[in-house]
């Protein structure tokens, strides 16, 4: 009996020293099924696998990544990188991946043919802001702001601008491909990913955006009131005189008054009446509204009927009382007036 124990003593032990031997002689061998980034590193020596691995990944690295969009390529040189590769440690880890769990499962797993399912991740070091530059130059570069739909005046008419697209990089995406491309896991020639922006206006938009606008054609001595960019009515009006002419140009109507006072202008054409506030009356020239859009000048009510048709203001637009009072209505605050010639 005790010469059976003796051998199957002995046999453990030439087992174990078996099972160590032949863990030792895979000790600087890497097990199947590891890769080094989507470098296949299984079953090659520790030098080999740096060799393959300064092939396959480290070469690499050494040629430029190139971003194309629509036959426009943007190029970001290794040396703007400033790429370096550790190629010894990342054999290391991988042989250290291979060398993981107790001697008993590596030998099972040398027995089977069994493999270890493991990715080590590429050590490249590189410069993280030449790759953030790259990419906001590349945004910069493909980049167009999406334009609105606008409405175009003229003294006579109201035309629409439809609106037009946009494009942005996607650069958190553009800076993944980068990413992965100098660290072997993805190719050096990348497309731009390019995502569509909407305008926020559109011309279905527009009627809304100007229910109400008016439109001054001071040549002809008409004002015309759009209501959803059509024509609703025209008026005769009395502009601004040689000297003191209506601005031109594209203002809003940013105040409104019933039976307003009339704050003199201190010039010199006011005479003795000017800095003063004329208040409703005979004596105040601007009758019944106010609608003002810029630097004192406005519209309002005139009893002077025979200036209409006339350059004869002092800036003013002037219009029959009936027709101030009746567009006055019409008109909130905010309304966009263009006056030209």
């Amino acid at each position: 009996m005790q010469i059976l124990i003796a051998v199957a003593v002995c046999g453990l032990v030439a087992a174990a020293i078996a099972a160590y031997a032949w863990d030792r002689a895979n000790a600087n061998t890497i097990a199947d099924g590891v890769r080094i980034g989507s470098v296949d590193v299984g079953g090659l020596s520790l030098d080999d696998a740096k060799q393959k691995v300064r092939r396959r990944l480290v070469r690499p690295l050494e040629q430029p990544v190139t971003a194309t969009y629509q036959g426009t390529k943007y190029v970001l040189s290794p040396q703007q990188l400033k790429v370096k590769a550790d190629v010894s440690g990342m054999v290391d880890r991988a042989r250290d991946a291979s060398r993981d769990g107790m001697l008993p499962t590596r030998v099972w797993r040398y027995a089977t043919g069994g493999d270890v399912d493991q990715r080590i991740r590429p050590a490249v070091s590189y410069s993280k802001d030449a790759v953030d530059q790259f990419v906001a130059e590349v945004a910069q570069q493909v980049n167009q702001p999406a334009r609105n739909a606008t409405v175009q005046a003229s003294p006579a008419a109201l035309t629409t601008v439809p609106e037009q697209n946009g494009k942005a990089v996607k650069e958190d995406e553009l800076r993944s491909s980068v990413q992965a491309a100098i660290e072997g896991a993805g190719s050096h020639q990348i497309e731009v990913p390019v995502q569509k922006v909407q305008p926020q206006v559109t011309v279905d938009d527009l009627a809304q955006k100007y229910p109400t606008y008016l439109t001054i054609d001071r040549g002809n001595f008409q004002l015309r009131l759009w209501e959803n960019l059509k024509l609703a009515k025209t008026y005769t009006v009395a502009v601004g005189q040689q000297g003191l002419e209506t601005p031109a140009g594209t203002y809003s109507i940013d105040d409104k008054q019933v039976n307003p006072s009339w704050h003199v202008p201190d010039s010199a054409w006011a005479g003795d009446l000017a800095g003063q506030v004329i208040p409703p009356g005979p004596e105040d020239p601007l009758k019944a509204r106010w609608m003002g859009f810029y630097n004192g000048a406005g519209i309002h009510g005139t009893d002077d009927v025979a200036s209409l048709g006339t350059a004869a203001s002092h800036g003013c637009i002037r219009m029959s009382i009936p027709d101030v009072i009746e567009l006055y209505d019409q008109v909130p605050l905010g309304t966009p007036i263009y006056i030209g010639n």
